[in-house]
């Protein structure tokens, strides 16, 4: 079969990866791909917003399957638009993805259904805003409502850093804002939860925990993300079945209401308070770098698992894993998450030699005649599976030694909460 994976990060060349391990693949294709699927898929150069564009390429190379990776074009509705013209796509539809695309849709779910959550004010002028702001205790946390790549939230420690934070959104930084959404501070541990669904029956696809800042010790602007964990150090069967319970139940519940099933996978960010689990946010796809800390612990082929899921038949089938801890740690380009510079060439990216528990996966990168250039703020994410997470970070850090590019930067301290 042919499978065509819609995105350029460094998800989607972790989803290319274990598609491509399975025996039913005849070819992959990557809309519009990096450096690293083009040795494993045929990139194409598409503008992801031309949908008719990607809907006539699919149709003329015969594609049976299409994964959509990122937030951006399932808000947009890539989904209900490729399947007026019976293509098989794997991804929520318009309806269920603005659990992502508008924090505010979530959280009128969670105040209708009683899913636990910060508590929160909703401001369409910066003017109301500023003002409620006056009245409140610190830290806050100021939220863009719409799509910020993962970079829209402001944890501000008191009202000066609360107003500016209101500006920034109001300003556009995030894109048109028409409202803003100010929460109260939960002091806990994130956690991010995964399931995956095919709309009418899901599964739980592993935890993870993510480092969002860009410096160690948690410190810096926030950033899409600098490595993460799986599993989370906080998961329990009791706190499992809390968070099905009184989160992700009710809010499938929400969305049946509004006549939407949900099919694909589905992120939800957490904060374990107590053992007791409050919902941040939703994401509508897998998490990046979640994704490449993930799946390379995915025993069953993924393929039969989409498959199933765009039958509606995932109840059938077993997911199993490998009983492996796993860390991943990003490059980024010198500056991310503000200015950067691109096309910088990563020289010593063939001297890297990984064994059967180590990955390499590329985000922003570009292949010019056999040579590899930086082409964006996360470039590679280093992945090692191991018995537990110090020998991991130690065959990251070797490999990381070895790359030696001085454009870029990386955490050091990612997992410091596991690794002895």
């Amino acid at each position: 079969m042919k499978v065509g994976i819609i995105g350029s990060g460094g998800r989607e060349h972790s989803i290319c990866q274990s598609i491509k391990k399975s025996s039913k693949i005849d070819k992959l294709f990557c809309f519009p791909g990096n450096a690293g699927t083009e040795s494993i898929a045929e990139n194409i150069k598409i503008d992801l917003d031309d949908f008719e564009k990607i809907k006539n390429f699919i149709l003329k190379e015969k594609i049976d399957l299409v994964v959509v990776g990122p937030e951006k074009p399932l808000v947009e509705g890539l989904v209900d638009y490729l399947e007026q013209f019976k293509i098989n796509v794997f991804g929520p539809n318009k309806i269920s993805s603005q659990l992502e695309g508008s924090k505010i849709f979530t959280k009128k779910i969670c105040e209708k259904f009683n899913i636990p959550t910060a508590k929160f004010g909703i401001f369409q002028n910066r003017n109301d805003a500023k003002e409620f702001i006056t009245k409140s205790n610190y830290p806050t946390v100021v939220k863009a409502d719409n799509l910020a790549s993962g970079k829209g939230v402001y944890i501000c420690n008191d009202e000066s850093q609360a107003v500016s934070a209101i500006n920034e959104i109001f300003d556009g930084k995030f894109g048109k804002a028409e409202n803003v959404l100010i929460e109260e501070f939960l002091d806990g541990e994130e956690m991010s939860f995964f399931t995956i669904h095919d709309g009418i029956t899901f599964k739980t696809f592993e935890t993870a925990q993510d480092h969002k800042r860009a410096l160690e010790g948690d410190k810096g602007k926030n950033t899409g993300g600098m490595g993460a964990y799986s599993p989370s150090r906080l998961i329990t069967e009791e706190l499992k079945i809390k968070i099905i319970d009184k989160i992700i139940k009710p809010t499938l519940d929400g969305l049946a209401e509004l006549g939407s099933k949900y099919k694909g996978f589905l992120y939800t960010g957490l904060m374990i308070v107590n053992n007791e689990p409050y919902l941040i946010e939703y994401n509508v796809r897998m998490g990046d770098p979640e994704c490449q800390t993930i799946l390379p612990k995915l025993k069953t082929d993924l393929t039969e698992i989409l498959i199933a899921c765009c039958e509606s038949r995932l109840d059938k089938l077993n997911i199993e894993w490998h009983d492996k801890k796993s860390l991943c740690v990003v490059v980024c380009s010198k500056g991310y998450p503000d200015k950067f510079n691109k096309n910088i060439e990563i020289s010593n990216i063939d001297k890297i030699v990984l064994s059967d528990n180590e990955f390499l996966f590329h985000a922003g990168t570009k292949k010019i005649e056999d040579k590899i250039f930086s082409n964006g703020g996360r470039v590679l994410n280093f992945v090692c599976l191991s018995d537990n997470f110090s020998k991991a970070k130690k065959s990251i850090l070797r490999n990381l030694h070895n790359l030696n590019w001085s454009n870029g930067f990386y955490r050091k301290d990612i997992g410091y909460r596991v690794v002895d």
